[in-house]
């Protein structure tokens, strides 16, 4: 089934784009919350001619979008968060909580525009916000745990190995006596 979009679906598409999807997810989803309509030939033309007169409305969408996106260049997120003494994470770090880290730099993003797996172990992840359909940034997300010392010790320590003892030398321990 071919449908119009009439706003942003994460993963499916943008306004105004012409998708195909499956019948049911179509007719029992998109269509009865107003995400869709049927794209029917009217609604083709209806929607060609939408565009040809909003096309100076969509710039400035897009430059919006642009600016907004300037505002993330050169931010990298460092998450700490509680692990385990295997180094699982209770719990995972999420789209929300990706969202109240930048709100806590002073950028108020709508969780719904960020895209990411849930991330369940330490290390470096990517979350990707989608201001318009052609311009997205993406962000660097570092994971590290709560109780860690500083990031460049954390990054060399290797976590599965057991920590060496000290050596023993005989001839200081009979000195000692």
């Amino acid at each position: 089934m071919e449908i119009i979009l009439k706003e942003d679906v994460i993963g499916l598409g943008y306004k105004n784009d012409i998708v195909k999807v499956k019948d049911g997810y179509g007719r029992n989803y998109l269509i009865p919350t107003g995400k869709a309509v049927i794209a029917s030939v009217s609604a083709k033309k209806i929607l060609a001619e939408n565009i040809r007169q909003q096309a100076h409305k969509l710039a400035a969408q897009k430059a919006a979008a642009e600016a907004k996106a300037e505002k993330l260049n050169g931010v990298a997120l460092c998450i700490p968060v509680k692990v385990s003494a295997t180094g699982q994470l209770y719990g995972s770090v999420t789209v929300a909580t990706v969202a109240a880290e930048l709100q806590k730099l002073g950028i108020d993003i709508d969780r719904k525009i960020i895209t990411m797996r849930d991330i369940k172990n330490l290390g470096d992840f990517e979350a990707v916000v989608h201001y318009h359909k052609e311009v997205e940034v993406k962000i660097p997300v570092k994971v590290v745990a709560e109780n860690a010392a500083p990031a460049e010790e954390v990054v060399e320590a290797p976590v599965a190995e057991p920590a060496e003892a000290p050596e023993f030398d005989e001839e200081e321990a009979l000195d000692a006596e």
